[in-house]
């Protein structure tokens, strides 16, 4: 998520995944068996009540000075609060058996994350004529209690 673990109302969170191709290896009745799962659909749960996926995007990192634009994972929260985000990932596989050829595995498995929380703040803004400098009694200066 970024920005993490904070954001702000009405601003657009970057949300990705780093999912990566797995292989397992089991031996089942005297066999080898190989298992490669590859990662080929994302769900966004954005804990608000809204969703984005299965998609096959999973998104990806932003540089700091570019967070705030929109992505295809980003989202906006209309409200503030703690929202548990979860991400299921949805896998397809194959299988080979004492290294035969690989197998497709029918349907797709799903897991999803343990919950993340994505605490979204209000900002306000405020202009000023004066700097501290000129008016240190100003409304948003250290010490100035802000307007009610």
């Amino acid at each position: 998520m970024q920005p993490s673990p904070h954001t702000l109302r009405g601003a657009e969170t970057n949300f990705y995944a780093e999912a990566v191709e797995q292989t397992f290896g089991v031996d089942m009745l005297g066999q080898r068996v190989s298992i490669v799962a590859k990662p080929v659909e994302y769900t966004w749960n954005y804990g608000d009540g809204t969703s984005l996926g299965p998609q096959t995007a999973p998104g990806g990192p932003l540089p700091q000075d570019r967070w705030g634009e929109k992505t295809l994972t980003s989202h906006v929260y209309a409200q503030t609060g703690d929202f548990p985000v979860v991400l299921t990932t949805h896998f397809q596989g194959t299988y080979s058996v004492n290294g035969g050829p690989a197998l497709p595995i029918p349907g797709q498995g799903q897991f999803s994350s343990p919950p993340q929380t994505m605490s979204v703040w209000r900002s306000i803004t405020r202009n000023y004529a004066d700097t501290c400098l000129q008016n240190p009694q100003g409304q948003g200066c250290p010490g100035v209690a802000p307007p009610p």
